[in-house]
């Protein structure tokens, strides 16, 4: 092993490694605290050469490594669970192209999502991918989790933003697939095999990514309804009202405001009367029309059909802000609360409110006095479904984790929706997998990783289920 150690450290060059147990230590905990890891060897490589030499070594030696972007993940993906070599893509931080007439960036992979944003913005386009960790996480990461945030109502998620990759193979080869081209049917589309692969499959070094025209108007509301139902009938009339310039659609539930309220310095409450539910919502476009005017005229006929009991248009990008801050701050408010069992689950849009009302229930019988914790993307069918612990019964309830979640997403599952919408599968949620999809997606997932890593190295132990012996 240290012979092997010693060729991985040359390969990664004279500052793109570390043995000090306190350098790696911040590499080896994820931000909820639900995986905790170990590595003897944190490798830092600079260019996609060395990683590509990194890979060729542990292909030959039969090496394990795991790959890591900005440490956001949530569900342990990008954690050495088991000694694993730990490779961090965050010194890749290069913005290789910007092609501001095709509207595409290239980026290396260690580049945050913030930097890329930034990058767009510069030369007067959007990249319209938006998440809380945005100032941390990569965009190889954003890739391998296939990340969605709050416009994918209007722009997709990280896989309808991918135009092209560049990808490291586990025996080293690299696949040189880094085009800018919207059209390209030279046939199997291979760069979609990694995105959402969790780095099991091949380690993404850069991408070409798509860029969108920057709105030049963006009105931000946040309003009050009575119930999730109201909440749907208000999407429908604002993507109507609108003519399809919704860009974000956030529902809120009050227990959750509260929590915001109670944990975030610096925040209040934007409306004069507490509600059951509200939704955050984002209308951008050009300077052909009046959206403050638009947004207030569909508001006000929403009122007028009950669907909307108050509220508010930001008056200025201040205010605005301040609305996104409180939904950007809302996993922190639940963190500092205390124990949280959480579900990043999705079910078609039209059956969010019956899916609320019967998961809610269920829980609740269950496990009297858990509070729900209800945010998320209603616009396309994301929500945060959590429950935080009873009063004083932290300890109790976190032994509760696999029974919540089973209780939860058996209902998912009976409304055809997912375990997983955005966070991806990780170590949290691949022995899940089998419960919730079939047995032929399953061989299928295992048939890849056979093929693309017969040595079982990259992440190994990640969002494939092994084979349940009887």
């Amino acid at each position: 092993m240290r012979a092997t150690f010693d060729r991985l450290k040359d390969a990664a060059g004279p500052n793109g490694f570390t043995e000090d147990a306190r350098e790696i230590a911040p590499y080896l905990e994820e931000w909820r605290g639900r995986a905790h890891g170990k590595s003897a060897l944190l490798l830092r490589p600079a260019t996609t050469e060395q990683v590509s030499a990194i890979l060729a070594i542990c292909h030959e030696t039969g090496t394990p490594i795991v790959p890591q972007g900005g440490n956001t993940g949530l569900v342990g993906g990008q954690i050495p669970l088991h000694g694993e070599v730990l490779l961090s893509l965050g010194r890749l931080n290069r913005i290789r192209h910007l092609d501001a007439p095709g509207m595409t960036l290239t980026a290396e992979a260690g580049v945050t999502l913030k930097q890329a944003q930034d990058a767009a913005s510069a030369a007067h386009l959007l990249f319209p991918l938006t998440l809380g960790s945005e100032g941390s996480c990569t965009i190889g990461g954003n890739i391998s989790t296939n990340a969605g945030g709050n416009h994918v109502l209007r722009y997709g998620m990280m896989r309808a933003l991918v135009l092209g990759l560049e990808v490291v193979l586990a025996d080293g080869r690299v696949l040189p697939m880094l085009k800018s081209l919207h059209k390209d049917n030279t046939g199997y589309d291979l760069k979609q095999i990694f995105i959402g692969a969790e780095g099991t499959l091949g380690i993404v070094t850069a991408a070409s990514l798509k860029l969108f025209p920057q709105p030049v108007q963006m009105t931000t509301a946040f309003t009050a309804l009575p119930s999730p139902s109201a909440a749907l009938s208000l999407l429908g009339h604002m993507q109507t009202s609108t003519g399809g310039l919704l860009s974000s659609f956030e529902l809120i539930s009050r227990q959750t405001l509260e929590l915001v309220l109670r944990h975030i310095p610096g925040t209040r409450d934007p409306l004069s009367a507490a509600a059951p539910w509200y939704v955050l919502m984002e209308i951008s476009g050009g300077a052909g029309a009046n959206l403050e005017a638009l947004t207030q005229s569909a508001l006000e006929e929403a009122m007028a059909q009950d669907l909307v009991t108050d509220a508010v248009v930001a008056q200025n990008q201040a205010q605005a802000r301040s609305f996104w801050h409180m939904r950007e701050s809302m996993s922190e408010a639940e963190k500092r609360e205390g124990v949280s069992i959480k579900h990043d689950i999705s079910v078609p849009v039209a059956s969010i409110p019956a899916f609320i009302a019967e998961a809610t229930a269920a829980v609740v019988a269950r496990f009297p006095g858990a509070r729900p914790v209800c945010f998320g993307h209603m616009g396309d069918g994301n929500l945060h479904f959590n429950f935080n612990a009873p009063p004083g019964q932290d300890t109790a309830f976190a032994e509760e984790w696999d029974e919540v979640q089973l209780t939860v997403h058996d209902i998912v599952k009976s409304y055809a929706g997912s375990i997983s919408a955005e966070h991806g599968i990780g170590r949290l949620k691949r022995d899940l997998l089998p419960r919730y999809k079939s047995s032929e997606e399953l061989d299928a997932m295992r048939a890849l990783k056979a093929a693309f890593d017969p040595k079982n190295i990259l992440n190994p132990g990640k969002t494939v289920p092994p084979v349940t012996r009887l």
